[in-house]
């Protein structure tokens, strides 16, 4: 079977103008009405709005590559490099910096050029020790003729499913030069279908041993960042990759099996898009239902660990709050725990669940 990559014509894509730009036309009209809506917030919750954005962008993305990390590791480090004052800070294992990093770099430096030492720094960024799991790996260049053939593959270890091949390693520094030059280049092209594009050419390629996946969502991150001229992220592509993933495989796979008329593979890129809108939708009225709440108890006096669980609540927290649980978590005594929690369940902060069971749980008063 020949792949887009093997047409004689590749990788010269065409797509439908007329069916493509009236799904373009919609996508572009809410992003630009869901920026203007989070202008109009003050710094703080805008922040907020951010912070929660990536944060989720972070743990999604690497989520697609079965990789899961910390959210309050992902959070703190965010927030560290943001300058935006959380609280106490996670202490961050390496690697976790590294996915933030390299995220952060392609959003809030969008303006920048991508290079080819810019994505070897990514992808060092994301191997910080040099392997993948228990494989060591190349890291910071193209993969070589060594791996083998380099097929893209999704699902459990023994039970992969083969998507498609990419282009062999000798094909490589040309097929980036092109990339590359393409996506720096001055076509009169929307930079909305030029995230489409670049995400689905660059998976095509797959130049890396590992991490294709994560690079190709930050690379169209960053397209998306100069659609609106913007470092600030109110939505998250990689969140709704995740819910569709097997959607996200199937109009992978079928578009790297056609010819390179791509506007199948577009116009599900553009409603995907248009659904991690919706979803930032649901980011705004969280942060807006947070601030309410903490209008509402201004001026009551609390503790930096009653402030700090309140927080970790009102960001959804998962499971029953117990005491015991308050006790790991704010790394105290039992009985430093019980006097906190009681102290809020009298000034009405705080409720006990009617629930009952082995130990008593409580929940905000909101």
């Amino acid at each position: 079977m020949a792949y887009i990559h093997e047409q004689d014509d590749w990788p010269r894509f065409r797509w439908s103008e007329q069916v493509v730009g009236a799904a373009l036309a919609a996508v572009r009209h809410r992003q630009g009405r869901l920026i203007g809506r989070m202008e109009a917030l003050g710094f703080n919750l805008r922040a907020e709005a951010v912070l929660d954005t990536l944060t989720e962008d972070v743990l999604k993305s690497s989520e697609i590559e079965g990789e899961s990390l910390d959210k309050e590791q992902v959070r703190s480090s965010i927030a560290r490099r943001l300058g935006l004052d959380i609280g106490a800070l996670t202490p961050v294992d390496r690697n976790v910096d590294g996915v933030v990093e390299m995220m952060l770099d392609a959003t809030q430096n969008y303006d920048k050029a991508l290079t080819e030492v810019r994505l070897f720094d990514w992808h060092a960024s994301l191997f910080p020790t040099g392997r993948s799991g228990m494989t060591r790996i190349t890291v910071g260049a193209w993969r070589g003729e060594k791996s083998g053939p380099m097929q893209v593959v999704s699902g459990p270890y023994g039970h992969e499913r083969v998507h498609f091949q990419a282009p062999d390693a000798i094909r490589l520094p040309e097929e980036m030069e092109a990339f590359l030059t393409w996506f720096e280049g001055e076509q009169r092209i929307d930079p909305v279908l030029k995230a489409a594009i670049a995400h689905l050419w660059f998976v095509t390629i797959h130049p890396f041993e590992d991490g294709n996946g994560r690079i190709a969502r930050a690379i169209a991150d960053m397209a998306l960042a100069r659609s609106e001229t913007t470092p600030q992220r109110f939505y998250s592509m990689s969140v709704e990759i995740r819910l569709e993933r097997k959607e996200y495989y199937t109009a992978l796979e079928r578009t790297q099996k056609g010819d390179l008329d791509i506007t199948d593979w577009i116009i599900w890129f553009l409603a995907c898009l248009d659904r991690a809108i919706d979803g930032a939708e649901q980011t705004l009225a969280r942060v807006l239902c947070k601030a309410a709440f903490w209008r509402e108890i201004e001026g009551q006096p609390l503790n930096e660990r009653q402030h700090a669980m309140i927080n970790k609540l009102l960001d959804g927290f998962e499971g029953k709050l117990t005491s015991s649980k308050w006790a790991k978590l704010m790394k105290v005594s039992p009985d430093t725990a019980l006097r906190d929690i009681s102290d809020l369940v009298a000034r009405s902060i705080l409720l006990k669940d009617e629930s009952g069971g082995r130990s008593t749980s409580y929940s905000l008063k909101w």
